[in-house]
């Protein structure tokens, strides 16, 4: 493996260094025979950088830089036709990726299981999850304390079945040939546990509904 240390992290420390090169060489085995070294360290690199400026916590970045190559590295080999397993793709965006279109993706990953993919993402990332949202879902047996806010990227959004929108506005990508559906849902964000459930009770409707129009049996 090359260097890892990117122009704009090459002052990370050697214990970051370290993870990230890790990081690439477990990359690189999950996805040998479909990207080199090179596609691998790229992603890895820009991944990286997209939380570098955001996240506060610089033990966690290397981790949640491998996270998110991963996830767009699994959607460019969708879109380059590398993988096919018919699996209808959702992604849920909405503005900090922290509140609406977490709850989505908890519910559609709990009801659809294996038998679909589903991704998450914001045009302005928060830093956290809103932890009234992590609440609500608890109390319906859903745990999304694992996520994170992201960004999007083009690869992701292009191997979507379905993009859902919540609130994210002209900042939404449009690709053509992509489903759309635009979910007028509050924003959580500053809103009371009590005021949070309607929030979340209106998208598991959305979800099941989504669920039916795609043929997907739930859990």
């Amino acid at each position: 493996m090359a260097d890892l240390v990117h122009a704009d992290t090459r002052d990370i420390s050697v214990d970051q260094a370290l993870a990230l090169r890790t990081a690439a060489v477990g990359l690189a085995g999950e996805f040998t025979g479909i990207y080199g070294p090179e596609t691998i360290e790229r992603f890895l690199h820009t991944s990286y950088d997209q939380f570098a400026t955001a996240h506060t916590v610089p033990n966690y970045l290397p981790l949640l830089a491998e996270r998110f190559a991963r996830q767009r590295l699994q959607a460019l080999a969708r879109v380059e036709g590398h993988h096919r397993d018919g699996k209808p793709v959702v992604l849920f965006l909405c503005t900090h990726n922290a509140g609406r279109s977490q709850m989505a993706l908890g519910f559609f990953t709990a009801l659809a299981g294996d038998r679909a993919v589903a991704w998450s993402g914001g045009s302005e990332p928060g830093t956290t999850i809103n932890p009234a949202a992590i609440t609500t879902m608890a109390e319906r047996g859903i745990d999304i304390t694992s996520e994170y806010p992201k960004p999007w990227t083009d690869e992701v959004v292009r191997a979507a079945t379905v993009v859902v929108t919540m609130g994210c506005g002209d900042a939404c990508p449009v690709f053509p040939g992509t489903r759309y559906e635009n979910w007028e849902v509050d924003d959580p964000a500053g809103l009371t546990h009590d005021q949070v459930r309607p929030i979340r009770d209106e998208l598991e409707r959305r979800i099941r509904r989504l669920l039916d129009q795609l043929a997907i049996t739930t859990n």
